[in-house]
């Protein structure tokens, strides 16, 4: 079991409606087990007998600017497939998008392929809306073995996966250059120790007022803070139960941070870390490899990138992945989703990552993919390709598959990382809240 994370920022709001969503639609999803009718009608599927449809509909919210490219890669598709693809912008950002999707759920006009961020797919597949993509991958000629393991089984639940990988990043440590120099630093921090020491040393140094920036409670602070968490052998939870929350380990990570800021070093941005970063006013921050080309287009510095840090128990496996994937949705004809998941092995090929991934900035999602070009233009976007192969883990249940949990641990560290509260009780009472969503909203629709 695994799960993934999204890249863009979005409101509070359309996560909110979206768990109440969950709440509302997945009352429909009772039986032996959630998924239990699309695997039994998948399985009966003799996909070898199956005719792809001449045309199917794309749901996008563009990730990353890509409306430009992704309309490429279609016509292309439709070019050596005859297949016409109507591209729909279903809407601003991932939550939309998922809204939009389970609301045409019941109006049966539903997308055939449809973008999923990390924390809006889980919601789709307890209303039953996804199909298990394996058998009809397999059937169009898709080789899933090519994805980055860990970016595919964000995908994965009860021994099947429901999308494949498409707009992904990670989160990867940004640091300008110049400021080190002048402080006289050579290095990248590697521990959080270090991250705590470097920027003491800027601050010192006059070369900054702000060392380093944690993100505010609408751009994903959980995801960002998970390295930090991790680090500490802490977590968001262990699947299903949030005690670890409020485990040594988180308690001490989440101290830390409070303290930064309290100390000096540290602030908490106004807006996005990303933005502040390339505009000089901070000198360091954890954000989305998806930036990364946009940071460096906009900063007049030159930037460095490095491995995110370790922390005094975890030195390797603190990099959660993040973005979006591809699902099929199960409501569409086996014709059109045949065909919907030929579009995403062509979306998501070798070959056709790598233009995705010039183009946005996210990551190549194929292992055989052939990035040489885009590591010459850009030597950074390799940093975050091989923090990829080496030390990505997949998120914590309350975080991505929780409805909810990525907004209440947002408002939670937003309330410590702005005041003085204690953080023991705050992290006590944010466990009760993630306990009281799982138990009282989506357990009952997992058991049926």
């Amino acid at each position: 079991m695994t799960t993934r994370i999204p890249s863009t920022r979005a409101t509070r709001v359309t996560t909110a409606v979206a768990a109440l969503a969950v709440a509302g639609l997945g009352l429909t999803a009772c039986g032996p087990s959630v998924g239990a009718t699309d695997d039994a009608e998948a399985a009966a599927v003799d996909w070898a007998s199956i005719e792809p449809a001449d045309s199917i509909s794309f749901w996008t919210n563009h990730p990353g600017g890509s409306q430009e490219v992704e309309q490429e890669l279609i016509d292309q598709f439709t070019a050596e497939t005859g297949i016409e693809v109507e591209v729909v912008t279903a809407g601003a950002n991932y939550e939309e998008v998922s809204q939009k999707f389970q609301t045409a759920q019941n109006s049966g006009d539903a997308g055939d392929l449809v973008v999923m961020s990390d924390a809006t797919w889980f919601t789709n597949y307890v209303n039953d809306s996804l199909l298990p993509i394996d058998d009809v991958f397999a059937a169009a000629g898709g080789d899933t073995s090519t994805y980055h393991e860990t970016l595919f089984d964000d995908y994965l639940y009860e021994d099947a996966h429901y999308a494949v990988p498409y707009a992904r990043s990670t989160t990867i440590y940004y640091y300008n250059k110049d400021q080190y120099e002048e402080a006289g630093l050579t290095e990248a921090p590697t521990t959080w120790d270090e991250v705590k020491a470097n920027s003491e040393q800027l601050i010192e140094a006059g070369v900054t007022d702000t060392a380093f920036s944690f993100p505010p409670a609408e751009d994903y602070p959980a995801w960002m803070m998970n390295n930090l968490v991790w680090g500490y052998g802490g977590g968001w939870s262990d699947e299903w139960d949030a005690s670890a929350v409020t485990s040594d380990g988180t308690v001490e990570a989440v101290q830390f941070a409070q303290d930064a800021v309290q100390d000096g070093w540290a602030n908490v941005s106004s807006g996005s870390p990303a933005d502040d970063f390339a505009a000089g006013a901070t000198s360091q921050f954890i954000g989305s490899t998806g930036s990364l080309g946009g940071v460096t287009e906009t900063a007049n510095f030159e930037v460095g990138v490095a491995f995110l840090p370790g922390g005094p128990v975890e030195q390797e496996l603190v990099v959660p992945t993040g973005g979006a994937g591809i699902a099929v949705s199960a409501n569409s004809t086996p014709e059109e989703q045949l065909a919907a998941a030929m579009l995403a092995d062509y979306l998501t090929n070798a070959e056709n990552t790598v233009t995705f991934s010039t183009a946005t900035g996210y990551m190549p999602v194929r292992s055989d993919a052939d990035a040489t070009a885009l590591y010459e233009e850009n030597p950074n976007f390799k940093v975050a390709v091989d923090q990829l192969e080496t030390g990505t883990r997949t998120q914590d249940y309350m975080r991505v598959l929780l409805p909810g949990g990525d907004l209440a641990l947002a408002t939670a560290l937003q309330s410590i990382l702005t005041s003085d509260v204690d953080v023991e009780e705050s992290l006590a009472s944010l466990q009760t809240e993630l306990e009281g969503l799982y138990e009282n909203d989506l357990k009952p629709q997992l058991e049926g």
